[in-house]
């Protein structure tokens, strides 16, 4: 478990560590120098030609002791100072005295020469504004050199709070940054220009409270602490009763990856409300599961399921009919009176998103505690009365507050999911890949939430590490398969594989 940060916050960091700590500045970047060349001779990078390229602020003062460190292992180095002389921040001044006094020459402009590595050091996490004029065609014409990139601490031209390219950015092969990793090179597009990423320890001490974003995400290691062990005298009510509410007419697939999923994460017993033509290939595919088909009293029937019910999930496949309408609308009543977990997916969001506002209002401030919901971008910006465009820019900023305005736990599909809940700090997911970008996806995620609830875990807990896990199955999936050929079902197929750090950590405990 760690955090994922913002620019401001490890500024915070920073003047903690140097003012209240007192670990002077130079300290500091001395430490962070060492941890750039050190990385980069890890990596195998060919340093015999490095141009090291700095601007003006404590970035380029970094980038000045990586060229003396480099200098002095007998490296051919060219260290650029593009920035102004005269702005210089106090630590680059002496940074560019040592350098000088080592022997180094410091240039005004990059010389026109093959260079086997160029390190970026121009601007640092406090970029705001668009690069351009003469930076913007410096970064380009380090782009184009044939050469290993390594930005210093995060690519000069990327926003380190949302991934926004400001105009240009320097695009790395490595990513040397400090502390923390930052969430502009996680966040797209700014995690294309990061390439790989190093987060090395420099004794920066983030204290709580700081300004500024933080995020929690979570490390393989982290699975087998998260999840909970299966006891030995359990039986198949310890893990919970399922209630899914997928499928419609002619349509069982998502009814199977869903409830497949949830068993395969650990639920106890699964039963699928669905149509009676879903009926025999539910059976026939999954027949660990019940299968109830609709009644000529549907209202009631599902009254009785609700209450049978310790865990629902709702929405996969399901149809936006008006015998699907009046399913999503009787569910978010009874949750407005009853304390029980529901995962909130696909078609079920879209009937919440067509409900005239006030009545949608009154059943989610009623029923907001109890359910999560898991929308793509699309079915967010539909929630919201907003452009997909619209809520891509702010995505992170409006699941949080769509999370507080309904007490609901909101898990913002996209290449880099987050979960937001009142009183929590968000949770930003790195696992998963491309691969992974196939229909069907999103009723195994939905499936493996509903799994992790029955399992007896809170709801942003259970969101944050079924997206996690859901993510892991998908890196098992393209290390075995290969970047085309996973399909949904094959997620499932490696939830096995993940799980098994459960029962590795309960060996190591004994």
């Amino acid at each position: 478990m760690k955090y994922i940060i913002d620019g401001r916050t490890m500024k915070a960091a920073d003047a903690y560590t140097i003012g209240t700590i007192g670990i002077p500045s130079l300290v500091l970047m001395e430490r962070a120098a060492l941890k750039v060349v050190e990385a980069a001779e890890r990596e195998r990078l060919n340093l015999s030609k490095s141009l090291i390229v700095c601007g003006s602020g404590n970035n380029g003062g970094d980038g000045f002791a990586v060229g003396r460190l480099l200098l002095e292992k007998g490296y051919g180095v060219t260290v650029v100072l593009v920035g102004n002389p005269d702005h210089c921040t106090e630590e680059t001044k002496t940074q560019i005295q040592i350098f000088k006094a080592v022997g180094g020459t410091v240039r005004r402009e990059i010389p026109e020469e093959s260079y086997t590595a160029v390190f970026d050091a121009v601007f640092g996490i406090g970029l705001s504004r668009p690069v351009e004029g003469r930076y913007a065609g410096i970064l380009e014409q380090m782009n184009r050199l044939d050469a290993a990139k390594i930005a210093v601490d995060i690519p000069s031209g990327i926003d380190a709070g949302n991934g926004e390219i400001l105009g240009t950015a320097f695009r790395a092969d490595l990513t040397v940054t400090f502390a923390y990793q930052k969430a502009g090179m996680v966040l797209y597009p700014g995690a294309f220009c990061a390439g790989k990423v190093c987060v090395e320890d420099i004794g920066i001490y983030l204290r709580g409270g700081v300004e500024g974003t933080r995020y929690l995400t979570y490390e393989r290691k982290d699975v087998g602490r998260l999840c909970p062990q299966r006891k030995d005298d359990a039986h198949k009510g310890t893990y919970g009763k399922v209630l899914m509410i997928t499928g419609s007419q002619g349509m069982a697939g998502a009814a199977i990856l869903s409830a497949k999923a949830a068993y395969r994460m650990g639920s106890g017993l699964v039963r699928i409300l669905t149509p009676e033509s879903n009926r025999e290939v539910l059976q026939a595919t999954l027949p660990e599961a019940v299968i109830t088909p609709y009644g000529e009293d549907l209202e009631n029937q599902l009254e009785e399921l609700l209450n049978w019910a310790d865990v629902i999930c709702a929405g996969c496949g399901l149809g936006t009919d008006i015998q699907a309408g009046m399913i999503i609308e009787h569910l978010l009543v009874y949750l407005g009176t009853h304390r029980k977990y529901c995962v909130m997916d696909a078609d079920g969001l879209n009937l919440i998103s067509g409900m005239e506002e006030e009545r949608r209002n009154t059943y989610l401030k009623a029923a907001g505690s109890s359910l999560i919901f898991t929308p793509h971008i699309r079915e967010f910006a539909r929630l919201l009365g907003k452009t997909t465009e619209e809520t891509k820019k702010n995505r992170i900023g409006l699941a949080q507050e769509y999370a507080k305005t309904y007490n609901i736990i909101l898990t913002a599909k996209d290449a880099r999911t987050v979960v937001a809940g009142e009183g929590r700090i968000p949770y930003l997911n790195t696992s998963g890949n491309g691969a992974m970008a196939k229909a069907g996806s999103g009723d195994v995620l939905a499936g493996m939430i509903t799994g992790c609830l029955a399992l007896g875990m809170d709801r942003f807990d259970a969101a944050a590490l079924g997206v996690f896990i859901h993510g892991l199955c998908g890196d098992e999936a393209r290390e075995k398969l290969g970047a085309h050929s996973v399909l949904a079902g094959d997620l499932i197929e490696m939830a096995s594989a993940v799980l098994q750090e459960i029962e590795r950590r309960k060996v190591q405990s004994k």
